[in-house]
């Protein structure tokens, strides 16, 4: 009991795969542990954000400070995402997955059964809300987010004398919801027990032979960005150890490969940038909840590589101006992308029509994607959640907080 959190998840991971393959039918008994922590997560994640971006939108103060925090907040999310696009489409090019794969009839799909997600337009459009309440209870994240920052702004307009007590009672909401968001991570070893031993049992292992190139190209491309291009980034910008960083987000990494949420695992997120980096409540409560829907590197990655995998094994040749439509459009899917499990798989039909490419056979192949997404999308969820963490701690440092990170060379 006396290990530490990331040390205890691994360990539910690691005895519910050996659970599904001792007894598959003993593992899917045990799997409403994983529902019930899951549930116990969602439940914390809408009146989370909404306090933590109200306070931290309020407590910044200055108008003027909250244009420039958002605007560097932006500026790395566009950044970061359009460097993972870049990786998978050169990935993509190179490996070329998709050329002389064959695809099941029994793999075909109808794309009526998953739920739309719309034009680019549409996903711009949903980020304001019709109704605040309705948003939230429908777990429309965008919409909350979008509210909280508004009111928080409008906090700031405020005489200082009504603008305090207003703060004050967000800030103790904040601290409230913090309280129960570390009573429900207390039980993320058990909950991953019950989640890994489902995700074992219902893999299988025919599928990842079939696309098992398509599988390398995305989690080569994951690596790299999760690897190479964050940890230089972390470095250039702030002038740490990267790995430093890394040691102390070990428990969000597993907490995000196990539940495949970006916003499921947002608390400890919160919670670990704060307290192991040393980042403050300000920019963490700013940052991190805003990232947890709009900050989809891994996702940005995949939607762009499937889509051209698609085309590869449709024996489409997309130009390079049909491959730019690609890029753009998988940056733009992958902020409307929710912060859910396969989330990103449902966004890819956006980048689909941007090309044109909705025959059965293309919702077919995303029917086979789809078969084999879990692992990927754990994948995926790590490479966003890391990214966030880093932004965080990037911001915060431009911002001249001081990190529990010892400083590398010179800051120059």
């Amino acid at each position: 009991m006396k290990l530490k959190l990331h040390w205890k998840i691994f360990i539910g991971m690691a005895l519910g795969a050996l659970l599904a393959f001792v007894s598959p039918a003993a593992a899917m008994k045990v799997a409403p542990l994983g529902d019930i922590f899951m549930r116990l997560l969602k439940m914390v994640i809408v009146p989370l954000i909404f306090t933590s971006i109200t306070a931290g939108v309020a407590g910044i103060g200055d108008s003027r400070n909250l244009g420039r925090l958002g605007g560097k907040t932006f500026l790395y999310y566009i950044v970061t995402s359009a460097l993972a696009i870049m990786v998978g489409l050169a990935l993509v090019n190179i490996i070329q997955p998709g050329v002389g794969l064959v695809v099941a009839q029994e793999q075909m799909i109808n794309p009526d059964d998953l739920e739309q997600p719309g034009s680019v337009v549409d996903i711009l459009m949903r980020i304001i809300p019709i109704n605040p309440v309705r948003a939230a209870a429908s777990g429309d994240i965008l919409g909350v987010i979008f509210f909280a920052i508004f009111f928080g702004f409008a906090i700031t307009r405020l005489p200082t004398a009504k603008a305090k007590p207003v703060l004050s009672f967000f800030q103790s909401a904040f601290e409230a919801m913090m309280q129960v968001t570390h009573a429900v991570i207390s039980l993320a070893p058990i909950g991953v027990f019950g989640l890994i031993s489902r995700a074992v049992v219902s893999m299988g292992g025919e599928l990842f032979q079939a696309v098992g190139l398509y599988m390398i190209t995305i989690a080569a491309g994951l690596t790299i960005h999760f690897l190479v291009i964050l940890p230089v980034l972390f470095f250039l910008l702030t002038r740490r150890n990267p790995l430093d960083h890394y040691r102390a987000m070990a428990a969000v990494m597993a907490m995000a490969f196990s539940t495949s949420s970006s916003s499921a695992t947002l608390p400890l997120t919160l919670d670990a940038v704060e307290k192991k980096a040393g980042v403050s409540n300000k920019i963490s409560s700013f940052v991190l909840p805003m990232g947890s829907t709009v900050n989809m590197d891994g996702t940005a990655l995949y939607e762009c590589a499937g889509v051209i995998f698609i085309a590869q094994a449709l024996g489409i040749d997309l130009t390079f101006g049909q491959q730019l439509v690609v890029v753009i459009t998988a940056l733009l899917a992958s902020i409307g992308a929710a912060g859910v499990p396969s989330a990103g798989l449902v966004m890819i039909f956006i980048v689909l029509e941007a090309v044109g490419i909705t025959t059965p056979a293309a919702y077919a192949l995303v029917g086979v994607m789809l078969a084999v997404d879990r692992p990927l999308d754990m994948f995926r969820t790590v490479v966003n959640v890391t990214s966030d963490s880093i932004g965080a701690v990037v911001i915060a440092h431009s911002e001249g907080e001081q990190l529990n990170y010892p400083r590398m060379g010179s800051d120059s």
